[in-house]
């Protein structure tokens, strides 16, 4: 009888054992499933709230991706994602899609536009400070042009921008050096006489074209291959880049290398683009542009080379000037920049 009662409470111990590991497994794993489930929705609110928090800013250019000017933004936007961890996104419209260099220009100083990569000519109706940019034989080689536009002449100069009209520039880019290029061949001052000669719209493009005795036609760079193709214009003026990529080569084949200026692009953003971004990301910007310029500059020289092979290959005529006549051509027009006299004399003593 003992051991029949012992056996039954053997048996009694065990089944209550087993009831109570199950219940403790069921809320074991009721646990974990809800658990993961806080932790899955903890990850997702995360998730959402980077997304939102996340600033995309636009960039415009005229140029098309191929060109290392275009290129410059997209190098811009990789290293910005990079260094902001993603919260700050730079998307870059090419080929003029938010407008030429002119509309773009106006659309960031109004704060509705985050950033444009322009020519510096663009900046010349906001600061005549800028003229000195433009002026023609102004630079004498790269290493020239880049200790004043990185160094205290440049510098001076934005600073003054951005506290009159509120617009920053980030960084000089290299547009490469301008020379002309016609439909007929043109290979010295004689040549580009009466000819009618694109440039862009900027008081001192045009008044050296007149000096050197060749009629200035001002027109968007977009209808510029139409005008040399109809015969609206003779001839235009850029850099072997700009050159090849815009298709400029195909219908105007003769090339004349005078370097008449030393073209230069620039990154320009406003004021109104700190109040997207907290102050470290801004910084981070300013930081990004010029590391995105110091590349741009390396990949033109590069790409320069490239293009004046090519347009060559195509057919084109390249013709080294002497410059000395066209200096002299143009030399009376520094008499019209009587205030920005301290400024040339600077910038010449540099050389």
């Amino acid at each position: 009888m003992k051991k029949t009662i012992f056996t039954l409470f053997l048996i009694s111990a065990l089944i209550l054992m087993l009831f109570t590991g199950c219940n403790n497994k069921e809320e074991t794993t009721a646990n974990s499933t809800e658990s993961n489930i806080e932790t899955q929705s903890q990850e997702q609110s995360q998730d959402q709230s980077l997304q939102q928090e996340t600033i995309v800013l636009k960039l415009a250019d005229n140029q098309p991706l191929e060109s290392p000017l275009a290129q410059a933004g997209q190098k811009l936007s990789e290293l910005v994602e990079e260094k902001t961890n993603g919260a700050v996104r730079i998307e870059v419209y090419p080929n003029a899609q938010l407008g030429e260099e002119a509309e773009t220009t106006e659309q960031v100083k109004a704060g509705v536009l985050d950033l444009a990569r322009v020519n510096v000519i663009q900046l010349t109706q906001y600061l005549k400070e800028y003229e000195v940019f433009t002026l023609p034989y102004m630079f004498s080689s790269d290493e020239h042009r880049w200790s004043v536009t990185d160094g205290e002449i440049g510098q001076s100069i934005n600073k003054k921008l951005a506290e009159e009209t509120g617009i920053n520039v980030l960084a000089f880019l290299d547009s490469g050096w301008r020379c002309f290029y016609t439909k007929e061949k043109a290979t010295s001052l004689a040549d580009l006489k009466g000819m009618k000669i694109r440039v862009m719209d900027s008081a001192a493009n045009v008044n050296m074209i007149k000096y050197l005795g060749a009629t200035p036609t001002p027109m968007p760079y977009s209808d510029v291959f139409t005008a040399l193709q109809t015969g609206v214009i003779d001839g235009a003026e850029n850099d072997y880049v700009s050159y090849k990529t815009s298709g400029h080569f195909e219908v105007a084949k003769y090339y004349m290398v005078d370097r008449h200026t030393a073209g230069f692009g620039v990154f320009i953003t406003s004021d109104a683009i700190k109040e997207k971004l907290t102050e470290e990301q801004y910084e981070i910007l300013q930081e990004c542009a010029k590391e995105a310029a110091e590349w741009q500059r390396e990949a033109m020289v590069k790409e320069q080379e490239e293009c004046k092979a090519d347009v060559i290959e195509a057919g084109s005529t390249i013709t080294e000037v002497d410059m000395t006549e066209f200096q002299e051509a143009v030399a009376p027009m520094y008499d019209e920049y009587e205030d920005l006299k301290p400024i040339i004399e600077e910038i010449k003593a540099m050389q």
